[in-house]
């Protein structure tokens, strides 16, 4: 997700904000009606399912990527909106990745590294239960899906002119016969909707913390190879989708 300048001219303008306030804590009233906005960081651990891609990898002689979850980083924000007491409107993207490398014995080296990444609206309805503590319950709707990088190589020291070389013959000379030097990147594009649940801690009257789970949902794929080329047959279980813990440090009006 390349949203880092837009999250941090956001966080920018929250933070001169929330330098000018008079007021260091949040409202006492716990019923009190939301306003203001805020944003912040936002990292996550996804709980992918990266079997289906494994069986694919070790079969050709790949190492399997590790399956124990994914972590993610990102940003997001929202604003109050005044319609509907307690409703905020806002944004979030966040992305991650796993790799993994493995070198056979006549020297070929099989990488391929497994990108997740998501952005888009949230929408989301906050129940005060205490002063400074706040339910919010919403989701996300946008856009996002995986990039699955693979590469092989021969290794060994290379230079200029091998690599013209390369570029026009294809493919390497090794003990045993031909193997090609190549780098191709399969990425699927998916619609996302991203429901959550997230318990929020106001510290003081311009920052928060936040704790949540959430499923990340993944629908109408569309994959192509390098971008460039339709790429049929992919496997429906070879996606992003997965139980999600997410945690964030928000800066803002609370």
């Amino acid at each position: 997700m390349k949203n880092s300048v837009a999250i941090a001219l956001l966080l920018s303008m929250i933070a001169a904000t929330a330098i000018s306030q008079d007021e260091l804590i949040p409202p006492k009233r716990a019923k009190a009606s939301k306003v203001g906005f805020f944003g912040g960081v936002t990292p996550g651990w996804v709980f992918v399912d990266v079997k289906p891609v494994n069986d694919y990898l070790v079969a050709a002689g790949g190492a399997p990527l590790k399956d124990d979850g994914m972590f993610l980083f990102g940003g997001g924000g929202a604003v109050y909106v005044g319609v509907i007491n307690n409703f905020r409107v806002g944004g979030m993207g966040m992305g991650g990745s796993i790799s993994s490398s493995s070198v056979d014995s006549l020297g070929v080296r099989r990488d391929a590294e497994f990108n997740n990444g998501f952005g888009g609206v949230t929408f989301e309805y906050v129940i005060p239960l205490f002063p400074r503590l706040d339910i919010a319950v919403g989701t996300m709707l946008g856009w996002g899906g995986v990039d699955l990088t693979i590469r092989q190589d021969v290794g060994g020291n290379l230079t200029w002119d091998d690599e013209w070389g390369n570029f026009g013959s294809g493919n390497y000379s090794i003990p045993g016969g031909q193997i090609n030097n190549i780098t191709r990147t399969l990425s699927g594009s998916y619609f996302v909707w991203i429901p959550s649940v997230n318990v929020e801690y106001a510290l003081l009257g311009w920052c928060a913390v936040r704790l949540g789970a959430s499923y990340v949902g993944m629908s109408a794929p569309s994959w192509s190879v390098d971008g460039q080329y339709d790429l049929t047959g992919v496997p429906s279980t070879v996606n992003g989708k997965g139980w999600m813990i997410n945690a964030a440090f928000l800066v803002g009006t609370f």
